[in-house]
Formats: structure tokens, C-alpha cells, sequence
């Protein structure tokens, strides 16, 4: 591959000790002889905040790797981060390619919903998720901002992102079947059906998750917002997951980044 892989994680996922926000996938792509790297911005940073960590990262990798484009994997905010730096912080001409994995570009009916609670609550919760991610090494952890740019929308929250010259973008979804496929999303799979009455991974809607180029749900299988990336996933769709961004990669190799 010409350049790099940047893999950019969404909230609450990051790599924290022994912890990997994309699972294994990245050791799996550098086993493949990949050059990728996983952004280490803050797990529940602000849009503003992440693309800055995000891009000082990136120029980072440019200068190590010897390049002067990189190719960005992004999953879930991370997509939103990724835009934000790509239009506002003028990197448009160091990125060769973007794809956005169930990247909530018109928001979620979780974080809508979450953001409606009693403001007592909803203070209370955020303050201790930003002590508990600053406790795991976020610089400015803000949940509460978080959540209220996530809220749903009939439009893309970057609108005005829609058209970058030069720069290959394309999205997927990812599709919960049941409640039972998921451990971890099943509960927020039932949330979302209820509220929403769409196709989702649990956390986005494959409506949301659609930007630029849409190439579909990224398997053909039951797959929830955190299995995409490797998170608590059985032997079966590890081998599904692993061979999308198998052929992700590849396709992206032959389209010359």
C-alpha cells in the first residue's frame, strides 16, 4: 500500500493498557504487511478536541513513515472527528482516502435520548465517565458535549462536508439482527427499534451511517456497532470481520493509495 492505515476509534473505545480499540484487526493487517497505526486520541473527547490530537498524530506518522498522505479507517465519532480535521484544520491534502465504519453522520437516537434525561442525572453520569476516562488517560474528557453533538438529526451534522476533491470517501453500516447477537449492544439494540423502528448496529442507524460513497453493511451477517471492531466477537464473525477490512485494504491498495 502506498500509505499508511490510521485506524480512528469512536468514543468510549480506545486502547487503554492491555486493551485494543480495534481488538486485534491492526496486528491482523500489520501480519498482512500493512503499515497501520491506531490513533491514541481521547475516548470521550470532543469532536473539536479529537481532530486536533488526531491530526498532531497523523503528521506524526507522515514524517515517521516518510509520506505525504495517509489513509483513514474510522469508526463510529471517529468518522465525525476525522471530518471535522479533514474541512477545519487543514488536512484535506494529507488524506488520500477515508472510509467511515457506522460513522453516526445524522446522529444517534441513543445519545438522543441519553442527552433528554433529567439533568441531574445526565450531569452526574458524565461527570463520572470524565473522571474514569481521565483516570485511563484522556486529556480533556467532556461527555456531556459529547453526547449533545450526537444527538439525531435529519441532516448530516457536516453538511457542509460533503464534497472533499481528491479525497476517495466511502462508508458502511453494520446490522443487528437480534437482541441475543450481541451481549453487550443488545439492550441498546432494543432502544434503538423501539425508538428509531430502523435497521441498526445498536448504536447507529444504516441511514446514519450512510455518507458519500455507501457501499452497503460491511458483512452480510448479524453484526453490532462494537463487534465491527473486534469487540467481544465469537470464532465465526471474527473470520467475517477480519475478512472485510481484509478486503478493505486490498481494494484500497489497488485503488492506488
Amino acid at each position: 500500500m502506498k500509505y499508511p492505515i490510521i485506524l480512528v476509534h469512536g468514543i468510549m473505545l480506545k486502547d487503554v493498557w492491555h486493551f485494543k480499540a480495534f481488538g486485534k484487526i491492526g496486528k491482523m493487517l500489520k501480519d498482512q504487511g500493512y503499515h497501520v497505526y491506531t490513533s491514541p486520541h481521547d475516548g470521550l473527547g470532543t469532536i473539536e478536541n479529537n481532530a486536533q490530537q488526531i491530526k498532531a498524530f497523523i503528521l506524526e506518522i507522515m514524517e515517521k513513515e516518510e509520506v505525504s498522505k495517509v489513509n483513514i479507517i474510522a469508526h463510529s465519532k471517529g468518522g465525525l472527528d476525522s471530518l471535522y480535521m479533514i474541512d477545519r484544520l487543514e488536512m484535506s491534502e494529507h488524506v488520500a482516502s477515508v472510509t467511515f465504519l457506522s460513522t453516526p453522520h445524522k446522529g444517534s437516537i441513543i445519545a438522543t435520548k441519553l442527552y433528554s434525561m433529567p439533568k441531574i442525572i445526565r450531569n452526574f453520569l458524565a461527570f463520572c465517565l470524565n473522571i474514569t476516562y481521565k483516570i485511563a488517560g484522556d486529556k480533556k474528557p467532556d461527555a456531556l458535549a459529547v453526547c449533545e453533538s450526537l444527538k439525531r438529526s435529519d441532516s448530516n451534522v457536516f453538511e457542509c462536508f460533503e464534497s472533499h476533491d481528491g479525497i476517495y470517501m466511502q462508508s458502511y453500516s453494520s446490522e443487528m439482527e437480534r437482541s441475543r447477537d450481541d451481549f453487550v449492544m443488545g439492550i441498546p439494540f432494543l432502544f434503538s427499534r423501539h425508538f428509531e423502528g430502523e435497521p441498526s448496529d445498536g448504536m447507529v442507524s444504516v441511514e446514519s451511517s450512510i455518507y458519500a460513497i455507501y457501499r452497503g453493511n460491511a458483512t452480510e451477517h448479524s453484526i453490532s456497532h462494537s463487534q465491527i471492531v473486534d469487540f467481544m466477537v465469537n470464532k465465526s464473525k471474527k473470520e467475517k470481520v477480519y475478512g472485510f477490512y481484509m478486503t478493505l485494504c486490498n481494494e484500497l491498495e489497488e485503488f492506488g493509495f
